[in-house]
This record gives C-alpha cells, sequence and structure tokens, in this order.
C-alpha cells in the first residue's frame, strides 16, 4: 500500500513524510497530527505554514494533572473564515491544527453536498475541563483537563441554517447525513471521536481529541 501511495505522489499517505496541513488528508495524517503532541514550537510552524489565525495562550497550571502549555485561540473568523460559537475557544495545538483540517476538507466540502452552503461557524460545549472521564471521581483523566479534546454540538449555516447533534442525529435526511459524514471524516484526524452512536453522554455532541497513544496507539471511532 505505501508503494502504491509513493506511486501517486501522494506524501501525505506516507508516514515518513513530514506533515502539511494544506495538503488532502492521507493515510498518516491523524498519525502525524497526533504526534504533534509535546511539540508547541513545531505546532505552531504547522499552522503558520498553512496559514492558520492563532493566538498562543499562556500556560496554565490546573494542578492534579490538569493544565496546558499547548493551547492556542484561533483569531477572528476562526481557523480561517470559520468561527466557533462561543467565541474565544482555547485548545491545545495538535486539536487546532486537526479542527482547520477538518474544517476545510471535510465540513465545507460535506456542507456544500447536502445543502449547497457554507458552515459560517461551528458551536461547541468546550474544550479545557479539569475533570476526570465521563465526570467521575477516580480513574483517568479526561483529554478535556489539557484541552486536548473539544466538543462540537453543532453548525450554522451561511444562510441561517442550524444543524445540532442533538436534533437531527438521528433519520435519514440531509442534516443526519452531513452530521454522520462528519463524525466519519474527523477519524481520519483524531485520535478519538465519540458521537450519539457511543452512548448516551454522548447524545448532544461530538467529542474529538488528540490522546496520544504512541505511535501505534489505538484510535477510536463511534
Amino acid at each position: 500500500m505505501l508503494l502504491w501511495a509513493w506511486a501517486r505522489g501522494r506524501p501525505q499517505d506516507m508516514p515518513w513524510t513530514p506533515l502539511d496541513l494544506g495538503a488532502p488528508i492521507g493515510l498518516s495524517t491523524g498519525r502525524k497530527l497526533t504526534a504533534l503532541t509535546g511539540n508547541f514550537a513545531l505546532c505552531r510552524a504547522k499552522l503558520d505554514a498553512a496559514g492558520v489565525r492563532y493566538t498562543a495562550l499562556p500556560p496554565r497550571d490546573g494542578g492534579g494533572g490538569c493544565g496546558y502549555d499547548d493551547a492556542v485561540r484561533f483569531g477572528e473568523g476562526g481557523a480561517r473564515g470559520i468561527a466557533f460559537h462561543p467565541a474565544g475557544l482555547g485548545i491545545a495545538c495538535p486539536v487546532a491544527a486537526a479542527l482547520a483540517m477538518w474544517e476545510w476538507d471535510v465540513v465545507q466540502p460535506a456542507a456544500q453536498r447536502h445543502f449547497g452552503d457554507r458552515v459560517a461557524s461551528i458551536d461547541h460545549f468546550g474544550s479545557y475541563s479539569c475533570r476526570r472521564i465521563y465526570g467521575r471521581d477516580a480513574g483517568t483523566m479526561s483529554e478535556h483537563a489539557t484541552a486536548d479534546a473539544v466538543d462540537i454540538a453543532g453548525f450554522r449555516l451561511a444562510d441561517g441554517t442550524r444543524i445540532t447533534v442533538v436534533g437531527d442525529w438521528r433519520g435519514d435526511g440531509a442534516k443526519a447525513a452531513f452530521l454522520r459524514e462528519v463524525r466519519d471524516g474527523a477519524c481520519r484526524l483524531f485520535s478519538t471521536t465519540l458521537s450519539p452512536d457511543y452512548n448516551a453522554a454522548h447524545r448532544d455532541h461530538l467529542h474529538l481529541d488528540q490522546a496520544n497513544r504512541g505511535a501505534m496507539g489505538w484510535r477510536a471511532c463511534r
């Protein structure tokens, strides 16, 4: 498969080629995005090269395994023309890089196919939250505790149409098809993608994170 990808001139499929946020999504893109974890300088360089507008946030020490030292906030108009609502979303840089590619290569093309319009903004439930998985009192810390996750609640098209996970996931209409397409596309870019198909805790949002599980770490898509 790798030789076939090389012959086709698709460096994004090769695990040893540099990540290019402006290139189409390839077989190795998701793992390259996850590998940005812990290398803030490289991650910012990738954002800069792709023309992403952002502000680096100061480190935050939340104690008890919480906090971050690699977070960014997208500039006015979002990554490159899209806005996040509420404004001021701060996220770990590897999540920001994946969100930018998700918008360009997955969300906007899907919106054009299903609605003939572009997504103007993405609704979210936030990123950083010093807590354990599912709010448990003990156990593994959530990726939200280090801003390495974001919860996507819905989308707003340029014509004002709203698409929400809680209201439109079920069914066989254009909105449901769009939501499933952007979920499936997120699975190619994020370490973890969880939707209402996973459990009731995710009935109203898509959980996207860049958990670093090592070079050969497993990826979750539900």
